[in-house]
């Protein structure tokens, strides 16, 4: 049985969304951009990966902070002023707010949560 949710999610200005990490940090142009990085950032370790090397102690840093989840589905668009999120995954809050957090910084809110 698989555990997978989706997520929604707003995030009011995408244009100035950043993260406080510049090498980190969500650097593209519009919500396929957006949806293309974050679904990176969920399928592959490599964002993991620099934010580690980033660590004063990078062999400290726990592993399962790296969880990855192969099948992540992202889905952007813009309404209204805002810019809409959908993320399928079976990956937990925990880690997608990491994520999301790295690429753009605390500008985003989660609305919903339901099983996928």
């Amino acid at each position: 049985m698989t555990n997978r949710s989706h997520y929604y999610l707003q995030i009011q200005d995408l244009s100035h969304a950043r993260g406080p990490n510049s090498a980190l940090s969500y650097d593209g142009a519009g919500p396929n951009d957006f949806a293309a990085a974050l679904q990176e950032a969920l399928r592959s370790p490599l964002l993991f990966q620099r934010w580690r090397a980033l660590q004063p102690d990078p062999d400290s840093v726990d592993e399962r902070l790296g969880v990855t989840d192969q099948l992540a589905k992202v889905i952007a668009k813009t309404t209204d002023l805002h810019t809409d999120v959908e993320v399928i995954s079976d990956l937990p809050m925990s880690i997608l707010r990491q994520r999301m957090n790295w690429l753009i910084g605390n500008t985003w809110q989660l609305h919903d949560v339901r099983p996928a």
